[in-house]
């Protein structure tokens, strides 16, 4: 038996930047919201912030992605992402024993999957915030049109599109981290 399951999505670099440590393409993922139970939302900034307000957990690097995809993973591959997470779960959260980190793990993984009731291949996204003091995630799908709009046939998702309007600035974000977060 298959399940389905959030696969960490990259589509352009911005992840690398806007997290402190990205999640590789491919990986596994949860929610992760378990990651900031000890912190006060409105302590965090910069990069950690961004992860808390937008970011998915990868598992395997436990790095963030903006993005992930519905995907199928074998029961293989479930029981190693399984593991994985029990793993992080004991050591980096104190669960106190193998059998507790496993129960949160399950309970994390079966979260993630509910989000997956898509077709293959949709991809998810994430917005976190605290509203009346509690934690709130709300996730959207976004789909790839059937028809493009006219005049954007053959562009992919993102694409740079030529106007004649005047010239557009074109900062260099790894710079502007390296700045912020040296």
């Amino acid at each position: 038996m298959t399940h389905r399951l959030p696969r960490t999505l990259r589509l352009d670099p911005s992840d690398t930047v806007i997290f402190a440590e990205a999640a590789e393409p491919g990986e596994w993922a949860v929610p992760g919201g378990f990651e900031f139970w000890e912190e006060a939302p409105e302590t965090l900034s910069g990069q950690r912030r961004q992860a808390f307000r937008g970011g998915f957990l990868g598992i395997g690097s436990f790095g963030w992605s903006t993005l992930v995809e519905v995907a199928e993973a074998t029961p293989a591959q479930y029981a190693a992402a399984l593991a994985a997470l029990a793993a992080h779960i004991r050591r980096q959260h104190g669960a106190p024993d193998a059998a507790a980190a496993e129960a949160a793990a399950r309970e994390e993984l079966a979260f993630a999957e509910s989000l997956c009731d898509h077709p293959l291949g949709t991809v998810l996204a994430l917005s976190r915030s605290v509203e009346e003091g509690a934690v709130r995630e709300r996730f959207r799908t976004l789909h790839r049109r059937e028809t493009p709009r006219e005049g954007y046939a053959g562009l992919p998702v993102f694409a740079v599109v030529e106007t004649e309007e005047e010239a557009v600035e074109h900062p260099d974000l790894t710079a502007l981290a390296r700045r912020r977060n040296p």
